[in-house]
């Protein structure tokens, strides 16, 4: 069972914009912006909504990077009031479009879910983020297309196994 979700972020002058994520799955993270699809809603779609509600920005051009499948062992994810999000007995696979925002209006701002900040591509903080971030990023920040696969602890903490490549389209 995969579950269809975007991620996407934006860079200008050898920075990076990232958010901290302020509540939901992954808080306390440094990490894109992105989400779930609503229902009869594009993958663009969402990602320019997903975007605009988590910084305000409103994309006008990007452009797909990458596809990448997260695996977590055990599927514990559980949601804010600890139920979980998925039926353990099924695996799922959460199948990511990353997209490079190349073009947007209107300046990021700070929401309830993200708080956003520009870091230098040396100050990246790979510490505070997801550990695959490691593996992929400096793909995108080439503009190297990938596709890629990882597997998680149940926590999300630890990298089981993985693998990436860099495609062609």
């Amino acid at each position: 069972m995969k579950k269809v979700l975007t991620l996407c972020t934006t860079t200008k002058n050898n920075q990076i914009l990232l958010g901290m994520k302020k509540r939901g799955f992954g808080a306390g993270r440094w990490n894109g912006f992105g989400g779930k699809l609503h229902d009869g809603e594009s993958i663009e779609e969402a990602t320019k909504r997903e975007t605009q509600e988590e910084c305000g920005i409103i994309i006008e051009k990007m452009e797909e990077m990458g596809i990448v499948d997260f695996e977590f062992a055990g599927n514990p994810r559980l949601d804010s009031r600890k139920r979980p999000l998925v039926d353990a007995r099924r695996a799922e696979i959460l199948e990511v479009h990353i997209f490079k925002i190349l073009k947007y209006t209107s300046e990021p701002v700070e929401t309830e879910e993200m708080k956003p900040q520009w870091f230098t591509f040396d100050k990246i903080p790979y510490d505070s983020m997801w550990p695959d971030d490691k593996f992929w990023l400096p793909l995108f920040l080439e503009n190297k297309k990938f596709k890629g696969k990882f597997k998680f602890d149940p926590d999300g903490n630890k990298i089981l196994d993985h693998e990436i490549d860099i495609v062609k389209s």
